[in-house]
């Protein structure tokens, strides 16, 4: 545990950038801020990048998806696959004060976090937070509005593989039955306005797994926010 505290304080002191090596910096410069996270116009409600004018893609006006709004901060690419992979399985967790600052001057993200009644943080089970020792979806709610965001609401029950183990197919339907409300908790969903939390959306079967079962319990309107969209 120590270990990881101390580690998680070296990343958020200043140091040299982790991807230009500049010095003295944050884990990621202005410089790089300004080269790798340039805001694009997205899809409303999938967050995948489209030609500027563009509100919403074909695919989600053909099927729309179980979420009202779908928003990233950043492509899913160099230097940001990396980082998060230091974030999510090296107890790099300092650099969530990074990640939650870029999601913050990503826009409607603000706005959005304002109206909202609820953040819940995407699951883990129980095998998986023991063997990580942290959520890191629920580090980067906490980093975003600590007051609103909740664990416990929504329950993983089934632990399932890994999304990045499986082809898009199989990554669609496993996690049909993976996401519970709390039976007694379920009165904060009802007409509640919520955003679930992600650090990184693929084929986004997670967030819909997750949105439908909150759809069912009576929310009103769900958000899917998420640091890193792959493209």
């Amino acid at each position: 545990m120590l270990t990881k505290l101390f580690s998680g304080l070296i990343t958020a002191l200043p140091g040299q950038c982790r991807v230009c090596h500049s010095w003295p910096a944050q884990a990621v410069c202005e410089d790089c801020v300004g080269q790798f996270a340039q805001p694009h116009q997205r899809c409303h409600t999938c967050a995948l990048p489209l030609p500027n004018g563009m509100p919403q893609c074909g695919a989600c006006l053909k099927s729309p998806p179980p979420l009202d709004q779908c928003l990233a901060a950043v492509a899913y690419a160099y230097p940001w696959s990396s980082l998060i992979a230091d974030f999510k399985f090296h107890d790099q967790c300092g650099l969530v004060r990074n990640f939650a600052t870029l999601l913050q001057a990503t826009p409607w993200v603000e706005p959005t976090l304002d109206s909202a009644d609820l953040l819940l943080p995407m699951p883990l089970s129980t095998e998986r937070l023991a063997a990580r020792g942290y959520n890191q979806a629920l580090l980067l709610a906490r980093a975003l509005s600590a007051a609103k965001t909740h664990t416990g609401v929504l329950l993983r029950i089934q632990d399932t593989p890994a999304q990045h183990t499986l082809k898009r197919t199989q990554r669609l339907t496993a996690l049909d039955h993976a996401f519970a409300i709390d039976p007694l908790l379920a009165h904060r969903v009802k007409a509640a306005r919520i955003v679930l939390v992600d650090d990184v959306m693929t084929t986004g079967a997670s967030l819909h797994a997750a949105a439908r079962v909150l759809r069912a319990a009576g929310a009103s309107h769900i958000t899917g926010l998420v640091f890193a969209r792959t493209e």
